[in-house]
């Protein structure tokens, strides 16, 4: 595609473009605005490999992301940013231990009716209850007891359990709990 003309590239080539245009210095420091917004898979792995391959290097990669998860698996330190001020700066594993007693229970079954999400939010244990494609996210500071819940909630149901994992908190909760946002149900509210 050497003769190909910029323009006619596709939003993917177009952001490994810019990235290649970052590099031919071979800079000892990168600054990267959202790299893999909008992108499809493929072009957001080949852009993580490559970013991942310049750490590797010794290169020091700024980026900024509203993908909670891409910092979580790309950084190893991100800085939690509300109203223009820093909140917080650390590994993302250090992050997620400042509020280890959010934990939660990942279920899915063979199949679900309207009224589980409901049923699932008072088993004993459970703080938050939230559905999200075909899967149940229930909070809890004791997993083990929900656990037990939800296998004898699929019993009483006649429902076979599909998976079932435990959760610790995700950068997604830190970054939730940090800025002053709070989650009821599925919606987040600002609380002040």
């Amino acid at each position: 595609r050497r003769n190909d003309k910029a323009h006619g590239f596709s939003k993917g080539m177009k952001r490994r473009l810019t990235l290649a245009m970052g590099l031919v210095n071979s800079p000892r420091l990168l600054f990267l605005d959202e790299p893999t917004s909008g992108l499809d898979v493929q072009s957001n792995i080949i852009i993580r490999d490559v970013v991942a391959d310049l750490v590797l290097e010794g290169v020091t990669v700024f980026l900024t992301t509203h993908n909670i998860e891409e910092a979580n698996v790309m950084c190893d330190r991100v800085a939690i940013i509300n109203k223009g001020h820093i909140v917080a700066i650390d590994a993302p594993e250090s992050l997620k231990k400042t509020i280890q007693s959010v934990q939660s229970i990942e279920v899915s079954f063979d199949h679900n009716s309207a009224d589980q999400l409901d049923e699932l939010s008072r088993l004993s244990m459970v703080n938050r209850a939230q559905k999200s494609g075909d899967k149940f996210k229930l909070y809890t500071e004791d997993p083990s007891e929900v656990i037990n819940a939800v296998m004898a909630y699929a019993n009483t149901h006649n429902l076979k359990v599909v998976s079932i994992t435990t959760l610790g908190p995700s950068l997604e909760d830190v970054f939730i709990r940090l800025t002053g946002l709070q989650r009821t149900g599925e919606r987040i509210h600002a609380i002040d």
